[in-house]
């Protein structure tokens, strides 16, 4: 699963991936959006449907927005608003129902998603398996991901032997050791002890500051020190706000 969906994110930046419903095409830009003025993701009406033994579940309903270099977007809404879906679809882990994401821009996965690894594998394995797909030095990335991470001989055990927050953790190294523009955020910041938190907070608020983020939180303090615009999302319903104080006044009547 995770090859599929970094081969479709880690595209040249000359022909950026369309991804719409279940198919991934790339086109020229002025066949799929026309010619962007720079580098941006963009995000044209999503709706996800899952089929439950209920009927049809409507999670995502219309969802579109855009996001430029060093834009940072908070999404915000309720438990089972269709963040987290959102931000699987916008990685590229699910595909959405219809709708298309014309990604312009070098973009994670989502940090801290479990099913980012093979879990057969060592911790280890996957490392060496995400510096050959990304084509990053494997020296300098297994030592980045084992002072950051902090698993030690771990890493060499299956990953299906992790706890959900060493699995975030490597995941969290990973992701920092790879030259993205784009990070995708989904409550990362709940990985650990205090100490762990703040070595996250500096090295991807503080070090890469410059790059776009994609960003889901329920903490408000972050959101307001880092997000310039919000999309609220309420029932699979959303709307983008650039005043973000009333994207946040809204979110809080919810």
């Amino acid at each position: 699963m995770i090859a599929g969906a970094l081969q479709r994110i880690f595209k040249p930046r000359t022909a950026p991936v369309l991804e719409q419903g279940n198919e991934v095409a790339v086109a020229e830009r002025s066949a799929i959006v026309g010619t962007p003025t720079r580098e941006s993701i963009r995000v044209h009406n999503i709706v996800k449907e899952y089929h439950t033994h209920v009927g049809l579940r409507r999670v995502l309903d219309g969802i579109s927005f855009d996001i430029n270099p060093g834009e940072k977007i908070a999404v915000l809404g309720r438990n089972g608003a269709g963040k987290s879906t959102l931000v699987k679809i916008i990685g590229g882990v699910e595909p959405p129902t219809t709708g298309y994401i014309a990604r312009d821009m070098n973009m994670s996965w989502p940090i801290g998603f479990a099913g980012a690894f093979e879990s057969s594998m060592s911790g280890m394995d996957n490392i060496r398996f995400i510096a050959r797909v990304y084509d990053v030095p494997l020296k300098e990335t297994i030592e980045f991901v084992d002072d950051f991470a902090e698993l030690g001989r771990q890493l060499y055990l299956p990953v299906r032997t992790y706890s959900s927050g060493m699995r975030a953790r490597l995941a969290f190294a990973l992701s920092l050791v790879i030259d993205f523009d784009c990070f995708l955020i989904d409550e990362v910041m709940s990985v650990g002890d205090q100490r762990f938190h703040r070595k996250c907070h500096e090295a991807l608020f503080v070090q890469r500051r410059h790059c776009a983020m994609i960003l889901i939180s329920h903490d408000i303090g972050i959101i307001r020190e880092y997000c310039n615009k919000a999309l609220v999302l309420k029932a699979g319903r959303g709307r983008v706000f650039e005043d973000l104080e009333l994207a946040i006044d809204i979110y809080s009547s919810l």
